[in-house]
């Protein structure tokens, strides 16, 4: 592992490392916020999945998350949103290949020998993590934005016991049933939906539910509604009588903007149930 930066920040330290990955078969950067508590005592650890076309450094410089995750003595990390490099398979659109992760493990050619993003996220980079900061991986909580709140809540509903709380600003919340999903999962996943399922939030929750508490919250002005479809991840949360808060916030729209006005909220919602 390569320390890129660490710079002073709300009496911790946001770092930038980047290190060889088995997972995605090449270099993999990630940010990592520490507060002042880790350099003490093993800290608790609030994921943040980013959206299409991120890296690691769109949440980690325009969320505003540090402030509050130093307010609570929680650790933040911004892997990246897909693999990265000359040799990793691409696409000139903007929503599939470098940047357009969808935190699947591809299968179908040209994108499986590096598309491993829910391997990279749920087991290399985890171990990693734990192998070499000050981090309390046993209680681990998880949020995103867009892309990466889909990545959130599959995630924590395919890996029951990982996570203590997951949270999604405007999530792309039943991609089965979207172009940003439908694309992608046939791309990398192939025509076999059968296989697409464990990627659907909203799929996920009908079925299973999440083992813990849930908020969401999506812009009322999000210009990417008809992609994203809250309402039918919405329907299945009351179906599924899981304990979770679905807030539309009016007005608001699919930018940084919309995410930095309710990132205190989320880390305080996440930190609750990390200290219990």
């Amino acid at each position: 592992m390569k320390t890129i930066s660490e710079n002073r920040c709300f009496g911790g330290t946001q770092g930038v490392y980047s290190h060889d990955s088995a997972a995605t078969n090449c270099e993999m950067t990630f940010g990592l916020f520490l507060p002042e508590e880790a350099k003490h005592i093993p800290v608790p650890v609030l994921w943040y999945l980013s959206g299409l076309t991120c890296t690691h450094e769109n949440a980690m410089t325009k969320a505003g998350a540090q402030a509050w995750a130093a307010e609570y003595g929680v650790a933040l990390v911004f892997p990246d949103t897909s693999p990265r490099g000359d040799g990793v398979a691409n696409d000139e659109a903007y929503d599939l290949g470098q940047g357009a992760g969808f935190y699947v493990n591809a299968t179908q050619d040209p994108w499986a020998p590096h598309f491993k993003m829910w391997d990279y996220v749920a087991e290399e980079l985890p171990a990693l993590l734990g192998d070499n900061f000050a981090l309390d991986m046993e209680r681990q909580a998880i949020t995103g934005h867009s892309m990466g709140g889909h990545g959130a809540l599959t995630l924590a509903m395919n890996l029951p016991g990982r996570f203590t709380s997951v949270s999604a600003f405007a999530p792309i919340a039943n991609p089965t049933e979207s172009d940003w999903g439908q694309k992608q999962f046939g791309a990398y996943l192939g025509s076999d939906r059968s296989t697409w399922a464990k990627h659907d939030a909203t799929l996920l929750m009908r079925e299973k539910g999440f083992d813990g508490p849930v908020l969401i919250d999506q812009g009322g002005s999000d210009n990417f509604l008809d992609l994203l479809k809250p309402e039918a991840l919405a329907e299945a949360i009351m179906a599924k009588r899981q304990d979770g808060i679905f807030r539309m916030q009016q007005g608001y729209d699919h930018s940084y903007f919309f995410v930095s006005s309710f990132m205190e909220d989320h880390v305080s919602f996440h930190a609750e149930y990390l200290f219990a």
